[in-house]
C-alpha cells in the first residue's frame, strides 16, 4: 500500500470521478414543513485533484459530501462516482445494498471528530473496515501497519485513541479511510477541530497522498486557509446552491469572483474623488516580475499602492494589488490595458466616468461557472 520513496506527482486528468446532476435533499419535518438542504447541485471533480466546497455553516457542504457516498439519500438528482451511479444501485431493490457496499469501498471518508472506537486500539481501528470486507487476521495487521507507517503513526499502533493527540487521532482517521484502497478520499471538515499547526501538517499529509498515490480527494470546509493551501479547484456553496467554482488559478484570474475575494482580501480607499482605483491579481511568473513600476515609468504615471497580499495557493505563488491611478477612467485605459497584456488578472474598483460596462470588465481567463459546477 505505501507509495515508494520516488512515487510520480499525482496528475489531474479531465477524466470525471465525482459527478453529481441536479442533486436534490428536501428534509421533511413531522409536522409536514419542508428544508432544503440542496438545491439542483452540480458538482464536477476530475480525477487526481484537491477540490474543495467552502461554505458557512448551514450552507449544505456536509449534506453534499454525505450525498456524495450515499450516508444521505438525496431526494432528487444523481451520484456518479469512478463511472458508477450511486443513485441508481441504491434503487434497485433487494441487490443494490451489496452492490451499494462494493461500491462505497472505493470511497474512503474521513470525519470531523474522527469516530474512533475508544475501547481498541490504533491499530485495531484501522482493522476495522478490514474485518468488515473479510480479510483474514495476518492480512489485516500487514495492511494496518503499513497504513500506519504510511501517516506517520508506526509506533502508535498499540496506542488508544485517549492517549492521542487531535491530530494523531485524524490521522489513524485517515489511515482507516485508506484500508479500502478507496479510489476517493472524502474530507467531512477533517481539520475544523485542530490547532492551526496540527492543521497545516495533517493538510499536508493530506496532498502528499494525493500525489503519492493518485487519490482524488473532496474536502468541505468553512476555512479558506484550507483552500489556499492544499485545493487545485473549489467551489462556494450557499443556501444548498454552488454559486461559484472553477480551478483556483481561473477563480483568481476572474474579475468579481467572490472566492478570490476572499481567499486575498484587499483594502483601500481612493484618496480622492478624480481617481480610478483598480485591483490586480498575479500568478504565476508575473507574481515575481516588477510589472507595477514598469507601468509607472513607461506611461510616467504616479501610482499609489492602497493594499496589497500575497501568498502560496495550491503550490503557486498569488498575489493581489489594489493600486490607484490620477485621473478618471479615460485617462487611464491605455495604462490598464498594458497590465492586461501582461497576463495580469484585472478588476475595475472605481472608475469615475467609466461605461458600465467597464466596471466588471477583466483580463482573459479560463471558464468560471456560476450557479453550478463546471
Amino acid at each position: 500500500m505505501p507509495a515508494p520513496p520516488c512515487a510520480a506527482r499525482s496528475k489531474v486528468t479531465d477524466i470525471p470521478v465525482i459527478t453529481t446532476q441536479d442533486l436534490t435533499k428536501v428534509y421533511r419535518s413531522r409536522d409536514g414543513r419542508e428544508t432544503t438542504a440542496l438545491d439542483g447541485v452540480g458538482l464536477h471533480v476530475r480525477e487526481g485533484e484537491v477540490y474543495g466546497v467552502l461554505g458557512r455553516s448551514g450552507a449544505g457542504k456536509s449534506t453534499l459530501i454525505r450525498c456524495v457516498n450515499l450516508l444521505e439519500r438525496p431526494t432528487s438528482g444523481t451520484v456518479t462516482v469512478d463511472g458508477r451511479d450511486l443513485t441508481a444501485l441504491a434503487g434497485r431493490g433487494p441487490r443494490a445494498g451489496a452492490e451499494l457496499r462494493r461500491a462505497r469501498t472505493r470511497i474512503g471518508m474521513v470525519f470531523q471528530h474522527f469516530n474512533l472506537l475508544s475501547s481498541r486500539t490504533v491499530r485495531a481501528n484501522v482493522e476495522l473496515p478490514l474485518e468488515i470486507l473479510g480479510l483474514t487476521r495476518r492480512e489485516r495487521e500487514r495492511r494496518a501497519l503499513e497504513l500506519l507507517d504510511l501517516v506517520g503513526l508506526a509506533d502508535k499502533a498499540r496506542s488508544y485513541p485517549a492517549q492521542l493527540s487531535g491530530g494523531q487521532k485524524q490521522r489513524v482517521g485517515i489511515a482507516r479511510a485508506l484500508a479500502g484502497d478507496p479510489k476517493v478520499l472524502l474530507s467531512d471538515e477533517a481539520t475544523s477541530a485542530l490547532d492551526p499547526g496540527t492543521t497545516r501538517s495533517v493538510l499536508q499529509l493530506l496532498r502528499d497522498l494525493n500525489r503519492q498515490l493518485g487519490l482524488t480527494i473532496l474536502l468541505i470546509t468553512h476555512e479558506m486557509e484550507v483552500v489556499k493551501a492544499v485545493c487545485d479547484s473549489a467551489a462556494l456553496m450557499r443556501e444548498g446552491r454552488i454559486t461559484e467554482s472553477g480551478t483556483v488559478p481561473e477563480l483568481l484570474a476572474t474579475p468579481g469572483s467572490e472566492l478570490a475575494r476572499e481567499l486575498f482580501p484587499v483594502a483601500g480607499q481612493a484618496s480622492g474623488e478624480n481617481r480610478t482605483v483598480v485591483d490586480v491579481t498575479f500568478h504565476g511568473e508575473t507574481a515575481t516580475e516588477p510589472v507595477i513600476s514598469r507601468l509607472a515609468r513607461t506611461y510616467n504615471v504616479d501610482i499609489a499602492v492602497l493594499g496589497a497580499a500575497m501568498d502560496t495557493v495550491a503550490g503557486r505563488q498569488v498575489g493581489r494589488m489594489r493600486i490607484e491611478l490620477p485621473g478618471p477612467f479615460e485617462e487611464n485605459v491605455v495604462p490598464i490595458g498594458y497590465l492586461r497584456e501582461q497576463g495580469l488578472g484585472i478588476e475595475i474598483v472605481r472608475a469615475p466616468g467609466a461605461p458600465e460596462a467597464e466596471g466588471t470588465s477583466g483580463t482573459a481567463a479560463g471558464p468560471l461557472v456560476r450557479g453550478g459546477a463546471r
